[in-house]
């Protein structure tokens, strides 16, 4: 659920809460596993009805651990930390003295944990700047759109470099594939991954949220789309637009 963009949008301190409030949908979402608890319902858990607000705090609590437990244990391609640096960090986050860990970890020297220390201290200044960096180059892009990343959907699967699509590519591909205008038919089916999935998000949009729809009606909307709407809806099912049920009877958009 990490590739979800609510995770990646998030700032320090709204990933530090582990939720974020979203205004399109007026909820708080978990930022961990996106699920969403709508402003204004209340929610039971364990007996007690609470807010949603509060209720997100209390799923987090219950199907998370902590926000801290969430992170620590993500792939190092995420957190680039080492094994040894996460069980370091994991027994500063525990509250143990140098001295502590030291008998903890059957070795070493509070010397070389008051090192490790400093140098994670370090590590934190530097990722420090790096977040000002980019947050100084992502205004700058913001002020030339067509250099600005199209956000991917949140069913998005194997998240890579096939969606680093800028919206200047985005309008050159929807300009050669849809020749009559974004609501016109599809001129033929790209064969190239980053196309695939521009032309798939164009024909995403479609389709209601929140609405259930037959496989005879999802094929209804295909078909002035592009005659092979089978293939279309495959591949709106296997690049996670779309998710269906098991026997097919029954299709909806992934939120």
């Amino acid at each position: 659920m990490i590739h979800n963009n609510n995770f990646w949008n998030a700032t320090v301190e709204e990933l530090s809460n582990g939720y974020a409030f979203d205004k399109n949908t007026d909820s708080y979402v978990c930022l961990l596993c996106n699920e969403h608890f709508e402003d204004g319902i209340i929610y039971p858990s364990d007996g007690i009805l609470y807010e949603a607000k509060k209720a997100v705090i209390q799923h987090i609590k219950q199907e998370h651990d902590s926000v801290f437990d969430y992170l620590i244990h993500l792939d190092r391609k995420y957190t680039g930390l080492t094994d040894h640096q996460k069980e370091l960090l994991t027994l500063f986050y525990q509250g143990l003295t140098d001295k502590e860990i030291v008998q903890e970890q059957n070795g070493g020297s509070p010397s070389t944990i008051r090192s490790h220390r400093f140098n994670l201290k370090e590590k934190e200044k530097r990722a420090k700047v790096f977040l000002t960096l980019m947050n100084l180059l992502n205004k700058e892009v913001c002020q030339e759109s067509d250099h600005k990343f199209v956000p991917f959907h949140k069913g998005a699967k194997m998240v890579d470099d096939r969606y680093a699509i800028t919206e200047a590519e985005k309008k050159k591909t929807l300009s050669t594939y849809f020749k009559d205008g974004l609501d016109g038919q599809l001129d033929k089916f790209p064969s190239k991954e980053k196309r695939k999935l521009i032309v798939l998000q164009n024909i995403i949009t479609h389709f209601e949220l929140h609405k259930v729809y037959s496989e005879k009606e999802v094929n209804q909307i295909l078909e002035p789309v592009y005659h092979d709407f089978v293939t279309v809806r495959r591949y709106l099912i296997e690049y996670g637009f779309m998710e269906r049920n098991r026997d097919g009877t029954a299709y909806w958009v992934k939120n």
